[in-house]
């Protein structure tokens, strides 16, 4: 279960450093850009959020919807910044975002063409887009997970 958790991928150096960019970035991106603003308008939301209509999600109210997503975008988010248990963090956000994507926008067009259509599922796919590499690869030797779950073999890959 530990491996599950805390396996951090590769530890090359290089590209645990490339990790951790990607992981510090996009994980800023969201915090910042989606969940800290949708904390700071919780009253306000809490009313008119976005329920999916899959079972057993549609028995949600909207501020138990609202609160999921913050989680998601605030603490998934934050833990994928640290690399603490990298992965399932990433996939939490990860399925935020495919509702996001084909449940809330699930009407509206792929791409953003300005100066008329400002909504569409272009930018919930390019964050998905990271979050899909970071659970295929882990958070790299540069997060808490390489401490946590130190392996005693070397990777052939």
């Amino acid at each position: 279960m530990k491996k599950f958790f805390f396996d951090c991928g590769t530890r090359d150096a290089t590209a645990s450093l490339g990790f951790l960019a990607l992981r510090v970035m996009v994980g800023l991106m969201m915090l910042v850009g989606h969940g800290i603003p949708k904390i700071q308008e919780f009253a306000t939301r809490k009313t008119l959020f976005y329920v999916p209509d899959l079972p057993p999600f549609n028995l949600m109210s909207p501020t138990v919807s609202l609160s999921l997503c913050i989680g998601a975008e605030v603490v998934a988010a934050s833990m994928i910044i640290i690399g603490l248990a990298t992965r399932p963090a990433a996939f939490v956000l990860g399925v935020s975002l495919v509702v996001a994507a084909f449940g809330f926008l699930g009407t509206a067009p792929w791409f953003v063409k300005p100066p008329t259509i400002t909504d569409a599922k272009e930018l919930s796919l390019m964050y998905l887009i990271p979050v899909i590499a970071i659970i295929l690869a882990g958070a790299g030797n540069f997060s808490l997970d390489s401490l946590i779950y130190k392996e005693n073999k070397r990777r052939r890959w």
